[in-house]
């Protein structure tokens, strides 16, 4: 039985999972959805995510929800059929990636998302834009990549070679150079900078995003 993803095609947490699918070569069905109504049914809640939020993937009969814990499952279960190592099996190389998922976690998504949310989705819905929310969630960001401008000095990726948090930084980057234009928070670092190009010369996020 194929994999199924259930989510918001455009999402970044969507696009995260799909990333991880493309990177391992994983065959998946993408159910898209289109009416936030259809996640908040309760047989949707009993059965994929008890808060009604996407993505979820169905994997046979098991199902897992939430984009980091997706892509981890699906890491686990069928890196070793794949060239590419998203997930280092030396336990200190392990660590050290769990620390940069972490830092992706605390400090780039947070203030990374409230920008997005801002300038994108509340625009979306009709609400005003929040500029001062804006203005403070870029020089949080701001501070977030002159800490990365220095872990990056010397290296490709964070932990040195390309992994799982590596990947869990691309999506939101993706939609700041596509629709906003706030790129230059990115580019006026070169290591950041070299490192998002990096990222976005790889196979699977050519194939995700032309998808």
């Amino acid at each position: 039985m194929a994999i199924k993803l259930i989510g918001f095609a455009q999402s970044p947490t969507t696009r995260r999972v799909v990333l991880v699918l493309n990177e391992l070569g994983i065959p998946y069905e993408l159910e898209s959805v289109t009416e936030i109504q259809t996640i908040k049914t309760e047989e949707f809640i009993t059965k994929k995510h008890p808060f009604g939020k996407v993505p979820v993937l169905c994997d046979g009969d098991h199902v897992v929800n939430e984009s980091r814990a997706i892509c981890r499952y699906l890491v686990s279960k069928y890196q070793k059929d794949s060239k590419t190592v998203l997930y280092p099996d030396d336990v200190h190389k392990a660590s050290l990636v769990e620390q940069y998922i972490s830092y992706e976690l605390s400090y780039y998504d947070p203030p990374l998302s409230k920008v997005l949310y801002q300038e994108i989705y509340a625009k979306r819905r009709g609400e005003p834009t929040d500029e001062a929310v804006v203005k403070q969630s870029l020089e949080e960001l701001s501070k977030t990549l002159d800490i990365y401008e220095k872990i990056l000095k010397g290296k490709e990726y964070l932990n040195g070679e390309y992994s799982l948090a590596d990947l869990f930084h691309i999506p939101c980057a993706h939609i700041i150079y596509s629709a906003t234009s706030h790129k230059d928070i990115f580019d006026s670092r070169p290591h950041v900078k070299q490192w998002i190009e990096r990222l976005q010369n790889r196979d699977a996020y050519k194939k995700t995003y032309a998808e």
